[in-house]
């Protein structure tokens, strides 16, 4: 739990820090994405399109194509944070920061400029899913690097063996997590003819249902 509440911290603590500033000062953005970025993002998230996210405008027979794609894009993240902990930890951390940082930058952008609710709307109910495996991939990257740093008396290779071992049951939940909210994004997120406060409203069950599942389940009495 250590691990996961650093990982937490590390990644929404960037985020929320992030959207903040580009909210207040517009310009920073552009510390991190280029124009060109900048430009898609905003027509990915354009009120007028007949669908959300990446191939904006598509149809909904390509709702299948974005679940691969979702599915590819995410775990690579996650696979990413995950492995580059074996640098001590320090990729990790580095991915944690990284991705916190750039999608605060996105959501401050596109609130400021009046693209909310399409923003909102279409990650509220996916990111309850990959927000945590992110957070998860990441708490596992940093076990691997504690067990490098700090093997205890045990050497370095056994410590990184044992927690290897003790990251597979969260890596099985991390793709667990990834391949629902690919189907959610390609399904659900995308699609603009539901009002927002429908999008809102499954999007706050989703996220209570996840905190509730990982908060109290497999808890004795």
């Amino acid at each position: 739990w250590r691990s996961i509440l650093l990982a937490s911290l590390l990644f929404y603590g960037s985020l929320l820090g992030m959207g903040l500033l580009v909210y207040l000062f517009p310009e920073l953005i552009y510390s991190l994405l280029s124009p060109q970025q900048v430009a898609k993002m905003e027509l990915m998230y354009d009120p007028d399109s007949s669908r959300l996210g990446p191939w904006a405008g598509r149809g909904s027979g390509d709702d299948w194509l974005m679940f691969g794609y979702y599915i590819m894009n995410n775990i690579g993240i996650a696979f990413q944070t995950f492995a580059s902990g074996l640098l001590l930890g320090i990729g990790s951390l580095f991915f944690l920061l990284y991705n916190g940082l750039n999608i605060g930058a996105i959501a401050g952008h596109l609130i400021r400029i009046g693209y909310d609710e399409t923003f909102l709307g279409f990650v509220v109910g996916h990111g309850a899913f990959e927000l945590t495996a992110i957070t998860f991939a990441g708490a596992a990257g940093l076990q691997l690097g504690g067990a490098l740093l700090m093997p205890g008396p045990r050497s370095r290779r056994a410590a990184l063996r044992s927690a290897a071992r003790g990251c597979v049951g969260l890596l099985a939940g991390v793709i667990g997590l990834l391949l629902i909210a690919a189907f959610v994004e390609a399904y659900w997120s995308s699609v603009t003819r539901f009002p927002v406060t429908v999008k809102y409203t499954v999007g706050i069950a989703l996220w209570l249902l996840v905190g509730a599942y990982f908060g109290l389940g497999g808890r004795r009495r």
